[in-house]
């Protein structure tokens, strides 16, 4: 089984956590962190310094394109931050763990 990592932002918590939630609670993802970040970013020609909240998901790799659509009928944002990181390796005992936590 290959593991990845999705990483997207959205503007406050109780957003992060309605996506997250329903990410989980669909099998799409089988772990959603939530942390607060400061964004810099230039949007528009302008320079942009945003609170966000980071949603950190772990998922299995084949799940990925059912997850981008998902995240794209439940974001917010015009053009969202949706980043997949492959996982090389990791702790195997997690790695089964999540394996089975999807769908």
């Amino acid at each position: 089984m290959r593991a990845a990592l999705v990483l997207t932002t959205v503007g406050s918590e109780s957003e992060a956590e309605r996506i997250a939630r329903t990410l989980v609670e669909a099998g799409l993802v089988a772990c959603a962190q939530i942390a607060p970040v400061r964004s810099l970013y230039r949007w528009k020609g302008k320079v942009e310094d945003a609170r966000e909240f980071r949603i950190d998901m772990k998922l299995r790799a084949d799940d990925y394109a059912a997850l981008e659509k998902a995240l794209l009928d439940l974001h917010p944002y015009e053009t969202p931050e949706i980043l997949r990181i492959d996982i090389a390796d990791g702790y195997k005992p997690y790695l089964d763990w999540l394996a089975g936590a999807g769908g």
